[in-house]
């Protein structure tokens, strides 16, 4: 914002807390932590009439305690009651929900307007990446200590994504690698090479299958779930009731869920893949009549340490982006059945999406680099 910049001392709130503008266009910069909550007044060079509006700046607020919504409403409210349109934007989004039942309705700026006179939807790229913001600032919170989240909520989803998710892994993933050996097999006996099986078996499933299969599975399975249980929350408005608490909706749901995956995504990888080349082997020993003993041989020679790091990855990658997109649609569905329902469509697809994606991605990076 161009002109002159007028601040007032911050009191006891910790970090930069200023007032800027002229005229009749102003901002409030909030910075710190949101531990000490005493504003600075409005500088008196600030008009309370009509026709001045006050934006906020919240991008350096690393964190924000409930005693912090009513020291703003304390001092927005007679600004408020004086005419000053309120843009509540640029605050954290748990704060504007409280401030906007709060304060009177006439003086809260309405968002911008399309033609039929509906509010313009905020565009998906932006509602992604801010949830991925908010979602760093939860890590960064955890790392040091301060977290909502609890342990218990993590192991809890840790049960249900893991175990829960086991039996259909294994089925979908042998069905696979039955249907890999099947068809490598009939093609490599044109050649008389039935012991290159392992080596197709192995590699295929490793390398790929074993953490597309996992991945699907997951979409299918837990994506969906996460996106119906949050929407759910957000229509019978739970998530507004854990925000007026102080309660992080992102620390409290979408933390426990993303590291849950992270953690199970991998070992279901690991079990896909040993269903798989299970299967492999009793294709190519009780159809092809490769002995048992060269089937493993051959096995153990082909599969190196980088193809079982590589399956990993992609396998935990795959869990992660699962996460992502079944928490986001979850918490920015609508408040009926049907936004619910769409939410979770949106949330199985956003996830195949994202994860052709990132196989591509990875795919030609790793084949670069040569692992």
């Amino acid at each position: 914002m161009s002109g002159m910049s007028a601040s007032l001392p911050s009191a006891r709130f910790p970090g930069d807390v200023r007032w800027e503008g002229e005229g009749t266009r102003w901002r409030l910069v909030l910075a710190g932590d949101g531990a000490e909550v005493e504003l600075p007044r409005p500088p008196a060079e600030l008009p309370v009439a009509d026709g001045t509006r006050l934006g906020f700046d919240s991008s350096a607020l690393s964190h924000w305690q409930p005693a912090l919504a009513g020291a703003l409403w304390q001092l927005l409210a007679p600004l408020a009651r004086g005419g000053v349109q309120l843009d509540l934007a640029g605050l954290p989004r748990g704060l504007q929900p409280l401030l906007s039942l709060s304060l009177p309705r006439s003086a809260i700026a309405p968002r911008r307007k399309v033609e039929d006179g509906s509010e313009a939807p905020e565009p998906q790229w932006r509602q992604s990446l801010a949830f991925i913001g908010e979602l760093l600032g939860a890590l960064g919170r955890l790392a040091r200590g301060k977290t909502a989240m609890r342990a218990s909520d993590w192991l809890w989803q840790i049960e249900q994504t893991g175990p829960r998710s086991l039996p259909i892994v294994l089925l979908v993933s042998s069905l696979v690698g039955l249907i890999v050996a099947y068809m490598g097999a009939e093609q490599l006996q044109r050649f008389g090479a039935e012991g290159f099986i392992a080596n197709l078996v192995t590699i295929g499933v490793v390398r790929e299958i074993a953490a597309l299969v996992v991945g699907i599975v997951l979409a299918g399975r837990v994506g969906a779930a996460f996106a119906a249980q949050i929407g759910s929350m957000r229509a019978g408005e739970e998530i507004d009731a854990l925000t007026t608490l102080g309660v992080d909706p992102v620390e409290h749901l979408v933390l426990p869920r993303m590291l849950a995956l992270l953690v199970t995504g991998p070992l279901l990888t690991l079990c896909a893949g040993v269903a798989g080349l299970g299967v492999g082997l009793g294709v190519a020993v009780g159809l092809y009549d490769v002995p048992a003993m060269a089937y493993l041989a051959t096995t153990r020679e082909s599969l190196s340490g980088w193809d079982l790091f590589v399956g990993l990855l992609k396998g935990s990658v795959y869990a992660v982006l699962v996460a992502l997109a079944g928490c986001r649609q979850g918490l920015n569905a609508g408040r009926s059945a049907q936004a619910v329902g769409e939410a979770t469509t949106a949330a199985v697809v956003q996830s195949i999406i994202w994860m052709v994606i990132a196989a591509s991605t990875l795919t030609v990076i790793f084949q670069r680099l040569g692992v």
